[in-house]
């Protein structure tokens, strides 16, 4: 099955790139939406990886014992934490396999606006057939998440 080859494809990556950089492929592209968004909060990257915020928070405690990112309080409201890479988040980016957000999350990126569209209607259809009794992990519709 086709869907099933994509799967075991992105999992089989995030593996290869543990193995080569020492970082699962989750916490490498934690680092480069980090990258990507200097700033950025620990909710604004839960959304761009349609991960949980609680997984999202212990990835962010470890790169951050791990001294590969650190958080910052804003001056004005000292409860907003914001993320940036530190040197040695920087250096490890610099020499982990790419495509550092995995290949999966890369493909989707380039694929045009119009398949997205589709595809999501698809999924959607399928989800439907199977009757998901966890309703709340599904995140927005991948073709709006990509189009922010």
């Amino acid at each position: 099955m086709k869907f099933r080859l994509i799967i075991n494809s992105a999992k089989h990556h995030f593996k290869w790139v543990e193995k080569q950089c020492g970082l699962s492929g989750a916490y490498l592209w934690a680092l480069w939406e980090i990258r990507q968004f200097p700033g950025l909060r620990v909710t604004e990257l839960s959304a761009a990886m349609a991960f949980h915020q609680s997984t999202v928070s212990n990835m962010v405690d470890r790169l951050a014992r791990e001294k590969l990112i650190e958080r910052k309080r804003s001056g004005k409201d000292q409860r907003v934490v914001t993320l940036f890479l530190t040197d040695a988040g920087k250096k490890l980016l610099r020499r982990a396999p790419k495509p550092a957000r995995g290949i999966l999350a890369e493909t989707m990126h380039r694929l045009p606006q119009g398949f997205l569209v589709s595809f999501d209607r698809m999924l959607k259809r399928v989800l439907e057939e199977m009757r998901p009794s966890d309703r709340k992990s599904m995140k927005e519709p991948l073709a709006d998440l990509l189009t922010k």
